[in-house]
């Protein structure tokens, strides 16, 4: 297929070399053209525009920052809804507003186009293996055209309902994790305070009831004191906050859901909005009078 791709960041770089290697013609645009250098050696075609990178495609594929890089990627000036001949998928992977899905759906169907939300679950390491979780909203026939893509990039590709079920399910999933990095952060804590080395630790918890995705792949980590991002903390807090949006929305009080973003709000405060979102840690470390690492050094 001729794709377009719009975002290749620490995840989107990953993606986008998957669907290269799957053959397809992939022609990317990112506000940091540095950051696509390793695409164009591999073949990719640069476009100077989210609009350019959609004309004569036959489906863009997006994963951007927040909601607003989303909106301005597809309904903006420029966007790839104001192409002469809108692709027929535009696949938005970006954690998004379910709102803003449905909008861009509506929005593609009445140019002759059909917008998926697929938010993505695996950060960086999920990225370069292909082996994301992929949560899929949209109309079944666009979806069943849009799976080979996913296959490329994913291994749990479920499609979950309508526009805007894909991002629901994303909220799902950053709750899970919200209240999640907060028990293997003081469990952690809880091993090192006791003498116990982490790795084995980490060896004997991570198969058993409290085994996760969490502390057997961002618990070495944190030993190692790597706190660079598989996914920004900035990201885990916008996500954090659309969860919170919607889940008022429905008249749901998530307690976990608001201590972890209340959480977050401190670690990006002391200035790791850009580290990877193990970096609650340093919080947690720092809220227990630990002094081998200052917040935010």
């Amino acid at each position: 297929m001729r794709l377009g791709f719009l975002g290749t960041g620490v995840m989107g770089a990953s993606m986008a070399g998957h669907l290269l290697d799957a053959g397809h013609e992939v022609t990317v645009h990112t506000r940091t053209a540095a950051k696509a250098a390793s695409l164009l050696d591999r073949g990719a075609v640069w476009a100077a525009s989210p609009v350019e990178a959609a004309e004569g495609r036959d489906a863009v594929l997006s994963i951007v920052g927040m909601p607003s890089d989303v909106e301005s990627v597809y309904l903006g000036e420029g966007g790839v809804l104001s192409a002469s001949a809108v692709p027929g998928l535009l696949i938005d992977m970006t954690t998004s507003t379910p709102t803003l899905a449905r909008r861009i759906h509506a929005e593609a169907a009445s140019r002759g186009g059909a917008a998926i939300d697929a938010p993505v679950s695996g950060g960086d390491v999920g990225a370069r293996n292909a082996t994301l979780s992929i949560m899929v909203g949209g109309d079944p026939g666009p979806v069943e055209q849009a799976m080979p893509l996913f296959q490329a990039m994913g291994k749990a590709i479920v499609h979950q309902g309508p526009a805007g079920a894909g991002q629901h399910t994303k909220m799902v999933n950053q709750i899970l994790i919200a209240s999640m990095m907060i028990g293997v952060c003081e469990g952690l804590l809880y091993a090192e305070r006791a003498g116990l080395d982490g790795a084995r630790v980490i060896e004997s918890v991570g198969g058993g009831a409290a085994g996760s995705w969490t502390i057997n792949n961002l618990g070495p980590r944190m030993l190692q004191r790597d706190f660079e991002p598989g996914f920004y903390v900035e990201h885990f807090l916008k996500d954090l906050g659309i969860a919170l949006e919607e889940a008022g929305q429905m008249g749901l009080d998530l307690p976990g859901l608001a201590q972890a973003h209340a959480f977050y709000e401190q670690v990006q405060a002391a200035g790791m909005g850009r580290k990877g979102t193990q970096a609650l840690l340093c919080l947690l470390e720092q809220l227990n009078g630990a002094d081998r690492n200052q917040l935010g050094a």
